[in-house]
């Protein structure tokens, strides 16, 4: 199964979230994880994709500029119908704590719901998300450093946990769709 993790980031904050995904992702067994900024990152690949995991800093409650503008590129997809059925998850950072990290992932969410895919959020069973997470995705805080010189504000390790938590639980529902339509 093909998982693909596509994330803008301007400060380092989101790929760090992105790569805690990636490597949830790569630990389910028959995972072919692939990790891209979206600068790099290639909508052609989608189509081959079993599971598309997209994130990025929240900008006021919304989507960054970067993100919105490569998933404003989708449209010969969804005309086409190439997404249909593809499981799908979201990710992003903020800079504060009621910064609009849920907003943000239903804002993610969107486009993914518009293409026909199939969400995979974080239940609260999973340990991991039980006092800490969202279920629409992973979504986190990390300050904004008030100048170049201060340490960055990079995601927790708690942080980092919710996302091998979203990627492994994606890895692992991929797994079953993939399974099930091999039979």
């Amino acid at each position: 199964m093909k998982i693909y993790v596509v994330y803008d980031s301007e400060n380092g904050h989101t790929e760090a979230l992105a790569r805690s995904v990636a490597e949830g992702a790569r630990e389910v067994e028959g995972s072919e994880t692939e990790i891209s900024h979206v600068s790099e990152a290639d909508i052609y690949k989608l189509e081959e994709m079993d599971a598309i995991i997209w994130g990025c800093p929240g900008h006021f409650g919304t989507i960054s500029s970067g993100l919105k503008t490569w998933i404003d590129r989708l449209g010969y997809l969804w005309a086409q119908g190439k997404l249909v059925g593809k499981v799908g998850a979201v990710f992003c950072t903020t800079a504060t704590v009621h910064g609009g990290l849920e907003s943000t992932l239903i804002n993610l969410i969107t486009p993914m719901l518009h293409n026909g895919m199939i969400i995979v959020g974080l239940p609260g069973n999973i340990p991991e998300n039980a006092l800490y997470g969202s279920y629409y995705g992973v979504g986190v805080t990390c300050p904004v450093e008030l100048s170049d010189d201060d340490p960055k504000n990079l995601p927790s390790e708690n942080d980092l946990t919710l996302g091998r938590a979203l990627g492994r639980r994606v890895a692992e529902v991929t797994k079953q769709l993939v399974a099930s339509a091999s039979r």
